[in-house]
């Protein structure tokens, strides 16, 4: 058996542009947008999905990107943290520009997938999708409104192991403001 068997030809959507690249079908996500597209702000934390250092935005949604494989996101639209920015030129998305401004970070191992986790927390709450914590007196499918409490549980999936986290929440209450 050749080689090509374990591989495939997978179209992704990789930071608004579309990329077609040969994968090994055992390759997870992470690895194929550091190693092969060179993108490298996603990290490689504990390759179990429990710190957030791979976070990434898979059509729109959060997704620890360690523990997908590449070749099950045909078609897929993914956006990492180098993806995220704004149309006014600074070239800065808004929470990215809080993070700075809050120092909501130290070493910044972990500021890519708190980002795009963040990013990923806004929508969901917009979208009105509960949390633990959120009231269950709550309308369903309402706005969820991001008290230090949700973002703190919103955000639980991405560790930091500086302790930023007083800053992160800060800076995410100034987005939501």
């Amino acid at each position: 058996m050749g080689t090509d068997v374990f591989h495939a030809q997978v179209r992704l959507t990789v930071n608004d542009g579309p990329r077609s690249i040969t994968v090994d079908h055992r390759s997870t996500l992470l690895d194929v947008l550091r190693e092969q597209l060179d993108l490298t702000g996603a990290k490689k934390g504990c390759d179990h999905g429990q710190c957030g250092a791979c976070t990434v935005l898979v059509d729109g949604r959060r997704a620890n990107s360690c523990l997908l494989l590449a070749v099950a996101h045909e078609g897929c639209e993914i956006t990492t943290v180098e993806g995220l920015g704004d149309d006014d030129g600074e070239g800065l998305h808004p929470v990215q520009r809080a993070f700075l401004e809050r120092d909501a970070f130290q070493c910044g191992y972990c500021t890519p997938g708190q980002i795009c986790s963040t990013v990923g927390a806004l929508a969901e709450a917009a979208a009105g999708h509960a949390s633990h914590v959120t009231d269950p007196a709550a309308a369903t499918g309402a706005p969820v409104e991001l008290t230090r409490e949700e973002i703190r549980e919103r955000l639980s999936g991405n560790l930091c192991r500086c302790g930023a986290y007083p800053h992160i929440v800060e800076a995410v209450e100034d987005v939501t403001r």
